[in-house]
């Protein structure tokens, strides 16, 4: 008996696939569907998609969306959240913001879930990195700790409270603590 390989479907194909909730990112040519968002992951995302939109959004500074799909490298993936510069926001021919993002977001927030590959995660942050990303941060809820990967640099650690999060120059004025992060969980 042989072993007959299936090729990968290409990134082309997969782009003309349904949506599916919770989405699918095309990863090395290979369809993985997220997880579906629980609790702590969703009021984290709530929370931080405020917190950005509130200070940069009216002065046209940045723009943070949830579960976009951004399309680039040969990837197709769903950053939990995508923040983009204000002038890189693709527009459609009306100057409405474009349904479809075939590019990399400034900064890439992703929140672990308790199903979910650390591994493919951080995978997701690198390329996003690797195209020219500002930051991305790995949130862990579990453990109330932030990865935070600069470009071209070694990832940071962060747990104690007090740490303020760094983020892109773009956002330089946001200013929130370990503590503040993970305070939002707190009803």
């Amino acid at each position: 008996m042989s072993n007959l390989s299936i090729p990968a479907l290409s990134l082309k194909k997969f782009l003309k696939l349904p949506e599916t909730k919770p989405s699918s990112e095309y990863i090395n040519g290979q369809i993985i569907q997220k997880p579906i968002p629980q609790g702590k992951h969703s009021k984290l995302r709530g929370e931080l998609l405020s917190a950005i939109n509130e200070v940069f959004e009216n002065r046209k500074i940045a723009l943070a969306f949830p579960e976009l799909r951004c399309t680039f490298g040969g990837r197709s993936i769903v950053p939990d959240v995508a923040v983009f510069a204000w002038e890189r926001i693709p527009l459609d021919e009306g100057g409405e913001v474009a349904n479809v993002f075939h590019t990399y977001p400034d900064w890439t927030i992703e929140i672990l879930s308790p199903d979910q590959s650390q591994t493919k995660v951080t995978g997701n942050i690198l390329h996003c990195l690797k195209y020219g990303s500002r930051l991305g941060w790995l949130i862990d809820p579990g453990d109330r700790s932030v990865l935070v990967y600069p470009p071209k640099q070694q990832p940071e650690l962060l747990q104690a409270e007090q740490e303020i999060l760094p983020v892109p120059d773009l956002v330089s004025d946001l200013q929130l603590t370990l503590g503040q992060l993970f305070g939002w969980l707190k009803l």
